[in-house]
């Protein structure tokens, strides 16, 4: 672009130079414009009237700072040679934050006092109000929680500030750098109310809360609190343990009546919410108490067990500073022993221990330990080291009741006395050794002596036992043979038995067969008697013989006639020829029976 195409736009320049000098013109003539994000705070730089002495802030139109500001906009008849105006940012309180304020102007605080009262401004952004209304200079009560604020900073200065934050499972303990004066004796303000847990000075103040330490603590949470009216230490909460009791002792409040009875005279003991040692222990849990205002002694109401023993201690600690016992004997020798002693404290109890003793330590130290140790060393005086060794049990159990009767009077119940490792002297050890190895040595020989005895008694019966097995095959074999020739006699007996009972048998059938074979033949032969008494009768003896001999002949089969006859029939007695008949009859049967015999 050439020089002359330049020149065509010479009418930028003034353009450009009255936006420039825009503001500057608007000066001029009494216009001020103030950015959205800004405000601007206004000095009188003269005027017919001047400020009162010690003042600082114009309220009506005097010479100096103005107590009102201009807000984001357009504002007229400023004219410059009359009022400057400072554009500054607004007052922003960032979340976590409190803006502390001072005030440059006001009126002088009253003696005694280290903070400005309270008055209504609208958070400090009125300054015609805050002065109207008799604010104070200095450091104010009042706090500005986190925001944006549009204060005028030549009447205010704002210094940023932490909120308090108080933890899980904790306290905060308040002290309070303004309010009346603690009365005389007192070491912490009593409790007010009204003030939103210190966040609202002036209601504190104005309820008669007292400079110092107060009673009462901020819980868990989040609080806008003036640092330069109150400082915060956080504190754990009190935690009283299972199977403990919390004993209180209050330094604060008012002075309570005594209600431990007229057979306590070792302190008093007070109902809640008086100073002094609380009657009713808290039972186990948290509680959020002051620890500057209250004392919580935690008595363990399990039973306890203390260690006399160097070295050794439990975890409560209590016995952390006991040591082994030592003691001498009637025989003039020293020795050590280690003592474990139960004790247990009754809920109810507790307060009573703590207002005689101020603590359970105490209680260790100031009763067990002298009481404990000096039954020892007085029960060991009174016998040697031998019977204390020998009896052991009985002085545990003596111990016990002792130990038991003493801690009755200060409220302790005394479960049970142990005795534990006692260590004689080592030289009589070493007698008490000596004679112990010469006896076990014998014990020893006598026991191998026994075992010999016993080694050969089984040598025998291992021997016995390796022939056992023939003795027994030996008796068992005669044994058999005892019961076969048993057997035999009792088979032989029950043969013969059987055979004189078959022969019985038979000669009882033979008897019977016989007799009836006879009875049938006589009582045949008779009747054939009577038959043939009867045919004899009717025919005559002579005739009847012929017949039978004539028959028997027939049935014989004989022959009768022989094929040669010699002699004379009539020269042989008869000569007949029944009696030749009869003669080769008999011949006849004779070899007939001849033969048969000798067959046989």
């Amino acid at each position: 672009m050439g020089l002359e195409a330049l020149l065509g736009f010479w009418w930028l320049v003034p353009l450009i130079a009255a936006i420039v000098c825009f503001k500057y013109v608007l000066r001029i003539f009494g216009v001020v414009v103030i950015a959205e994000d800004k405000m601007g705070i206004v000095t009188k730089k003269w005027g017919t009237r001047t400020l009162p002495g010690g003042a600082l802030v114009a309220l009506n139109g005097e010479a100096g700072i103005q107590a009102d500001t201009l807000a984001p906009g357009l504002h007229l008849w400023l004219w410059p040679w009359q009022y400057s105006v400072e554009r500054t940012g607004f007052t922003y309180i960032p979340p976590g934050k409190i803006g502390v304020v001072e005030a440059r102007d006001g009126k002088a605080l009253p003696g005694g006092r280290v903070l400005a009262k309270a008055v209504p401004c609208n958070a400090f952004q009125d300054a015609r109000a805050f002065l109207l209304a008799g604010g104070e200079r200095g450091t104010q009560l009042s706090i500005i929680p986190p925001g944006t604020y549009r204060i005028n900073g030549g009447l205010f200065r704002v210094s940023l500030g932490d909120a308090v934050e108080v933890e899980d499972n904790s306290i905060g303990v308040v002290t309070a750098l303004e309010g009346a004066p603690l009365p005389t004796g007192e070491i912490a303000g009593k409790e007010v109310g009204g003030h939103m847990m210190f966040q609202d000075g002036q209601a504190f103040v104005d309820a008669g809360g007292t400079k110092g330490l107060q009673t009462q603590v901020l819980l868990a949470g989040r609080y806008f609190i003036n640092p330069r009216f109150a400082t915060v230490e956080t504190k754990p909460l009190t935690d009283v343990p299972i199977a403990h009791a919390g004993v209180v002792t209050a330094f604060v409040g008012d002075a309570g009546k005594d209600v431990s009875g007229e057979q306590f005279k070792h302190g008093n003991l007070v109902e809640r919410g008086h100073r002094g040692v609380w009657m009713t222990p808290l039972d186990p849990g948290r509680y959020p108490i002051n620890p500057y205002c209250y004392r919580v002694d935690v008595v363990p109401t399990q039973n306890v067990v203390l260690n006399w023993a160097t070295g050794k201690t439990e975890a409560h600690k209590l016995d952390e500073r006991l040591s082994t016992i030592t003691v001498r004997s009637s025989d003039g020798f020293t020795f050590n022993l280690d003592v474990a002693q139960i004790i247990h404290i009754p809920r109810n109890d507790a307060p009573l221990v703590i207002a005689r003793f101020g603590s359970v330590l105490n209680l260790v130290t100031q009763v067990l330990e002298p009481t404990i140790g000096n039954y020892f060393r007085n029960a060991a005086q009174s016998s040697d080291v031998i019977e204390f060794l020998r009896n052991r049990k009985e002085r545990q159990t003596d111990a016990k009741a002792a130990i038991q009767a003493a801690l009755n009077e200060y409220n302790v119940s005394a479960v049970d006395t142990l005795i534990g490792d006692i260590v004689p002297p080592a030289e009589l050890m070493k007698t008490l050794t000596d004679r112990k190895v010469a006896e076990q040595s014998k014990v020893t020989f006598e026991t191998q002596r026994l075992a010999e005895e016993t080694r050969k008694q089984l040598e025998q019966a291992r021997a016995q036992a390796n022939t056992q097995a023939k003795v027994v095959d030996s008796e068992r074999q005669v044994q058999i043979n005892e019961f076969s020739a048993q057997a035999e006699v009792k088979k032989a007996e029950g043969d013969a038995k059987s055979k004189t009972i078959n022969a019985e048998a038979d000669a009882l059938v033979l008897t019977t067969v016989g007799k009836a074979t006879a009875e049938k033949t006589m009582a045949v032969g008779k009747a054939e008697a009577e038959v043939i008494r009867l045919k004899t009768t009717a025919v005559g003896q002579s005739n009847y013989a012929l017949i039978e001999v004539g028959r028997a002949l027939a049935e014989s089969k004989q022959q009768l006639v022989p094929q040669i006859v010699a002699g004379d029939l009539g020269a042989s007695g008869g000569g007949s020829l029944v009696n030749l008949l009869i003669a080769n009859l008999l011949k006849a049967g004779g070899l007939q029976g001849r033969g048969e015999a000798g067959k046989e």
